[in-house]
């Protein structure tokens, strides 16, 4: 596999020697000192051009980066927009484990955008043609400190959708209930969690994508809880895990909503509690909800 040195020179060598290529630049993980290294971490690879339709017309010169073992032409995808006169990318995996997320960019483009994102660091600039670009930081990432209504939008969120849940995990419905449970239900826990290490950090820290750094703030049992949240397609461990998911989020909330002085409606989080588990005793022959005991 090749290194971050080979990478690099590989890089230069290939803007250097083609006059089309104006500058390079680099974003994502290998820009953030606080993302630990790892044999997975991509290129994430500017090339800013004179042109980029060129570059789009040759098929062949991607391969100058060498053997690539599968790809994804991004801009190509029918059903997603895109501006391929200015940003045009190549998702590549290479069959030594390098990966490259590698775009090519117009120059008007780029003194556009390049500030978008602060995770940037210029690597070649031949005619000092980009505007000057600050030390790369996550700080865009970082959580952020909740108004009042977020964080009760939040709670109600969370809580009016466990209804959903109620009636998949009845029905045994599990596809539903899986995408109910991590696309909706989970990020309200995933933010109100995430909440909770901001507290814990003065909000400088970024969580990462899906919040996959939780782990570093949350103490080792209240982390290996979030886990356990996590189901299969079983309905039985279903119910157990996301009565697990309500636990742990109405006592998250409670400690934020004293940390942050905000009104929480326990309320709320107590029937919501409740219709789960007396949807979860109900028989699957059931003609009737029935009452709800609070």
């Amino acid at each position: 596999m090749r290194n971050e040195t080979d990478m690099y020179h590989l890089f230069m060598e290939i803007a250097n020697t083609d006059a089309r290529i104006l500058a390079v630049y680099m974003n994502g993980s290998r820009t953030n000192r606080n993302v630990p290294k790892d044999i997975f971490q991509d290129y994430d690879i500017v090339f800013v051009v004179t042109s980029t339709q060129p570059f789009i017309d040759d098929k062949d010169w991607i391969l100058r980066f060498g053997t690539i073992l599968y790809m994804q032409y991004p801009d190509e995808h029918p059903d997603y927009p895109n501006d391929k006169e200015n940003f045009y990318g190549w998702l590549m995996q290479f069959d030594d484990g390098v990966r490259v997320d590698l775009h090519v960019e117009s120059l008007s483009h780029a003194r556009a955008h390049i500030h978008d994102d602060k995770l940037c660091r210029v690597l070649l600039d031949k005619g000092n043609i980009l505007p000057p670009i600050p030390e790369a930081t996550d700080e865009d990432y970082h959580v952020q400190k909740p108004s009042e209504e977020q964080f009760r939008a939040c709670a109600n969120e969370f809580w009016w959708c466990t209804n959903n849940l109620a009636k998949g995990l009845w029905r045994e419905e599990m596809p539903y209930v899986q995408d109910m449970a991590n696309s909706i239900v989970r990020k309200q826990l995933e933010q109100m969690l995430s909440w909770k290490a901001g507290i814990r950090t003065g909000f400088a820290v970024s969580v990462g994508k899906s919040a996959k750094y939780l782990y570093r703030w949350l103490d080792p049992d209240e982390y290996q809880r979030y886990l356990d949240t996590y189901f299969k397609g079983v309905a039985k461990d279903a119910w157990e895990a996301v009565l697990l998911m309500c636990e742990m989020f109405d006592q998250t909330a409670r400690e934020l909503a004293c940390a942050f002085g905000y009104a929480y409606d326990d309320g709320e989080g107590e029937a919501a509690f409740a219709f789960l588990k007396h949807v979860k005793q109900l028989p699957k022959d059931a003609s009737d909800i029935g009452h709800v005991e609070k």
